[in-house]
């Protein structure tokens, strides 16, 4: 059965467009269209459409009022469309903050070479987020037996943990209904860490904000944070962190010393290295290169990391489509590091973390709404 799909946007011509590349892909069909929010709202509750796309910028009720009201009461995967902006990425960010579960521009150009690569992309997009509309239906309160045990929890060599009972839900737009486990406990492995290093994509906004705004602000050494997000975003993200967190977040700047206490999101088009040597490394920031599928790449601060500090690296792979980060987070086993993933259950996507999961790179799958909690275990701060 195809993946129905309401279309919102007050341009006609932008309906058309996406429309007609939307029913272009025989797994999908647009079953209606809506000129505001407003009506996106009624007709989500109507329909019950599988997957919202949704402009930001409408009348009568705008994109972000939409979702909200959308998520409080017919709760849905919606596919932002945003301009590449400031302003737009702000706008974006508050969507996602309200439950959207991805982004992409108005202008396909800005994220394809050619018309057919940004076909297959948003084709690629919605796909994608319609596999989590079974479990945003589904009532936080109900445990369901399928996900009660993880899939992942069948890769040998890998640890599922579970959240403890009476824990606080992941505050995403993605209830997820679990059983508590005697065997959730953490212990500290005992190792001895420098740095710190998240990779993640599709669903990282609200999956940074959840783990990063548990830190505490005497947090013993640097974050790398890398996620797949365009240049004219990723500043913008950083501010909100910043503001949300008790550790510091910037936008990472060539040439400047990591801190402890300090978090530094790579920016977007571009690649992140560091320079040095443990307890004197220097960001490097260097041209994204067009042969690069993703500007920032995992793989590449990843493996940067490896080089230069070793087995001293906590890392994790969190939500995200594709598997950037895998071959970086293999360097960073080989070198002694650990390697954590999302587990499948509370991902966007599950693609990234999968990638890192069947390869035997990764020794855990941590829900989101525990990896926090995890680290501090790890860090003894708890």
């Amino acid at each position: 059965m195809a993946v129905k799909v309401l279309v919102v946007d007050d341009s006609s011509f932008f309906r058309r467009r996406v429309s007609e590349i939307i029913n272009g892909d025989p797994r999908l069909e647009v079953i209606d269209c809506a000129v505001n929010g407003k009506e996106a709202v009624e007709k989500a509750a109507k329909l019950k459409p599988d997957v919202i796309t949704m402009d930001i910028e409408m009348p009568v009720m705008d994109g972000i009022t939409a979702v909200r009201e959308i998520m409080r009461t017919n709760p849905t995967p919606i596919l932002m469309f945003s301009s590449l902006t400031h302003d737009g990425a702000k706008a974006t960010l508050d969507a996602l903050d309200a439950g959207a579960l991805d982004f992409l521009p108005k202008k396909f150009e800005d994220i394809a070479r050619n018309r057919d690569e940004a076909v297959g992309l948003l084709q690629q997009r919605v796909n994608e987020i319609a596999r989590k509309r079974s479990f945003m239906r589904r009532p936080a309160a109900t445990p369901s037996p399928a996900m009660a045990t993880s899939t992942s929890s069948a890769i040998p060599g890998r640890t599922p943990v579970r959240p403890l009972a009476g824990s606080a839900p992941t505050p995403t737009a993605v209830p997820i209904a679990r059983t508590a486990s005697a065997t959730g406990r953490f212990k500290a492995s005992g190792k001895r860490y420098q740095l710190t290093a998240i990779g993640t994509s599709t669903g990282g906004p609200v999956a940074l904000q959840k783990v990063l705004s548990a830190l505490p602000a005497n947090y013993p050494m640097p974050i790398l944070l890398i996620q797949h997000m365009p240049s004219t975003f990723t500043a913008a993200f950083a501010q909100r962190l910043n503001g949300l967190c008790k550790i510091a977040v910037k936008e990472a700047e060539d040439g400047e010393p990591l801190k402890a206490g300090t978090a530094y999101l790579a920016p977007g088009g571009m690649q992140m290295m560091i320079d040095g040597r443990p307890g004197s490394t220097r960001v490097k920031i260097i041209d994204g290169g067009d042969r690069m599928n993703y500007k920032p790449c995992v793989d590449v601060t990843f493996g940067s990391a490896a080089n230069v500090y070793g087995d001293k690296v906590l890392s994790m792979i969190l939500t995200g489509m594709g598997a950037d980060g895998r071959d970086g987070a293999r360097m960073l086993k080989q070198q002694g590091s650990t390697v954590w993933a999302q587990d499948e259950d509370s991902c966007v996507v599950y693609g990234m973390p999968q990638a890192v999961a069947k390869a035997g790179i990764s020794t855990e799958d941590l829900p989101l709404d525990r990896i926090a909690e995890r680290i501090l275990v790890e860090l003894n701060l708890s």
